[in-house]
């Protein structure tokens, strides 16, 4: 600053302000710039903490509290909303306190100690003064986690460096994937077109619980991944044991239609035994498990659930299909089956 711009110094009970004139707008209103230079703290003119009053005024009265601006000078504050019971006591507390200051406590410290200018009436109240915009920010929020009627309680913590939560979850993904190849390359080479069709199922499997994950929505941790690949894993046990009892049917003679029917329904108990079980159990991890715990058997129970419709559903749906088109063929290889019907 060049030396002279200075006319005056004001000295308040605070400290000193420098304010540069920056525009003009309509009126007698102007665009300023303010330095101020502390001298004094708030507790230096305020009486101690230990001297304020209860009021009784606590977060159970405050609706919300929100980010404004002044009309006027464009100035950020903070705007708040009672409910009926906290209308009546603020409009007691302003009435009884004009011209004094009022502090609002979080936690046993104060966060804001307000002048109170008049008496306050209809809910609604403006905290205003010389905070900037991200202070204005961080009182509303102070307010509003101040508003909740409940204590915070903490579970569970855990520390996972960027570097190793970012390894750790390469390699889970990576090993997904390596783990679903396998499986596919070893149903196709089996069970042949059976085969195929359960990898084609558990695609749409996939995608599935990947959509309803996002539409949830999810935060896919270490150990709802490791859910998520075990529910494909019971999702293919579902489709080997349609597929054995299908071959049984086929070995016995039966046409391709009634044997994919009967073996679907011998299968259906011991499926439904198995991931009843499953259920059960993931309700019982999620009832009463941590909070790494509880993503695992999330994960694992939806991903159960839409196995079960992947297997018995879609596979069977594409494997009617495909039995429409080689009814008439008596060869058995396309299901995996080593013996032809004799005619």
């Amino acid at each position: 600053m060049p030396t002279g711009e200075i006319s005056s110094v004001i000295e308040t009970d605070f400290g000193f302000h420098l304010i540069f004139k920056e525009g003009e707008r309509q009126g007698k209103n102007y665009d300023v710039s303010r330095i101020f230079i502390n001298t004094k703290t708030e507790r230096d003119i305020l009486p101690p903490t230990d001297q304020w009053k209860n009021t009784e005024l606590s977060g159970k009265h405050l609706e919300r509290a929100w980010v404004a601006f002044d009309p006027s000078t464009n100035a950020p504050q903070v705007s708040l909303q009672f409910n009926d019971e906290g209308d009546q006591l603020f409009a007691d507390i302003t009435g009884r306190n004009v011209g004094k200051p009022v502090a609002i406590f979080l936690d046993g410290s104060a966060i804001s100690i307000p002048v109170v200018n008049e008496k306050i009436t209809g809910g609604e109240a403006v905290i205003s003064g010389s905070f900037d915009l991200a202070e204005a920010r961080l009182l509303s929020q102070r307010l509003n986690a101040g508003a909740l009627p409940v204590p915070i309680e903490l579970v569970s913590q855990q520390t996972v460096g960027a570097t190793l939560g970012q390894s750790s979850l390469t390699m889970s993904l990576k090993a997904a994937l390596i783990g679903f190849l396998l499986v596919a390359l070893f149903m196709i080479g089996y069970y042949r077109v059976p085969g195929v069709m359960a990898v084609v199922a558990l695609l749409f499997y996939t995608s599935i619980l990947l959509l309803l994950f996002k539409l949830i929505p999810v935060t896919l941790t270490l150990s709802g991944i490791a859910g998520f690949i075990l529910s494909v894993g019971m999702a293919v046990d579902a489709n080997v044991l349609i597929f054995e009892r299908f071959k049984e049917e086929l070995k016995s003679g039966k046409p391709y239609g009634s044997s994919l029917e009967e073996g679907a329904k011998r299968a259906w108990p011991s499926i439904r035994d198995g991931n009843a079980t499953t259920l059960i159990t993931c309700f019982i991890l999620a009832w009463f498990g941590t909070s790494s715990i509880q993503g695992f058997a999330i994960t694992l129970g939806v991903g159960v659930m839409i196995s079960m419709f992947s297997a018995i559903v879609v596979t069977r749906s594409l494997l009617k299909i495909f039995i429409g088109i080689k009814e008439n063929n008596n060869n058995l290889f396309w299901f995996g089956v080593r013996r032809n019907i004799e005619k």
